[in-house]
């Protein structure tokens, strides 16, 4: 089968540096599959739990609060606002996140405000998410972070 290399960067570092045959990611128009050798595409990435097909067919998920996702037919490069594996996650954190965006968004008291909570709510929702999506697929990836 084909494969095509993925780069999911943060601002931080290179979360993810793989061959993989398939992702699917939430863009501006809604979800988007890309494959080897798909048409040249740019566009912005939503907040989502970023499902990826392994080389050897397995499956993972990555969660991204956003950002931009850039293809070219022999290379997928998402440049993330912020991203991480599965297995980097600490589940009591993001439960405390979550539980701390719940309390900030009750007591917003302009839109702005509820806005940033609801953002926070998100990342963390999806974090939770990642850790349970990873546990039943039962699958691990392996990130390759070169060295400097």
């Amino acid at each position: 089968m084909l494969t095509v290399p993925l780069e999911i960067v943060t601002p931080e570092r290179i979360v993810l540096s793989m061959d993989v045959r398939m992702v699917i990611l939430k863009g501006g128009d809604g979800e988007i599959g890309i494959l080897p050798r798909h048409i040249p595409l740019a566009t912005a990435v939503k907040p989502c739990l970023v499902r990826i097909r392994l080389a050897d067919d397995r499956e993972d998920v990555v969660p991204v609060s956003g950002g931009f996702v850039e293809v070219l037919p022999e290379k997928i490069t998402l440049l993330a606002d912020t991203a991480e594996l599965p297995e980097e996650i600490d589940v009591d954190r993001a439960l405390h996140a979550k539980d701390r965006a719940e309390k900030r968004l009750q007591a917003a008291v302009d839109e702005e405000e509820a806005e940033r909570a609801r953002q926070a709510l998100t990342r963390a929702e999806l974090r939770l998410q990642a850790v349970e999506e990873h546990k039943r697929l039962n699958g691990f990836l392996h990130a390759h972070v070169p060295s400097v």
